[in-house]
């Protein structure tokens, strides 16, 4: 499980009144369910996803660098 849902889950279970706190885990079981759901559904990417795409992007713009300076020299000609 992802401990930023479950802190989240646990914090907005902390706010339900008192006369229902004997359903806690249940509530933040449930909570925990729906943030997850809600997020899966925002199509969102891990950081670590993020990361590797942004080295594939780092080294496509270093490479449409040199191809650039290339056509350069090749005009130059």
């Amino acid at each position: 499980m992802n401990p930023a849902l479950d802190e989240l889950a646990k914090r907005i279970s902390s706010l339900i009144p008192g006369d229902v706190k004997h359903m806690q885990v249940d509530i933040e079981n449930n909570v925990h369910s729906l943030l997850q759901t809600g997020l899966s559904k925002m199509n969102l990417v891990t950081r670590e996803e993020f990361d590797v795409q942004s080295a594939v992007l780092q080294r496509t713009r270093e490479k449409l660098e040199a191809l650039e300076k290339q056509i350069e020299q090749l005009q130059e000609k």
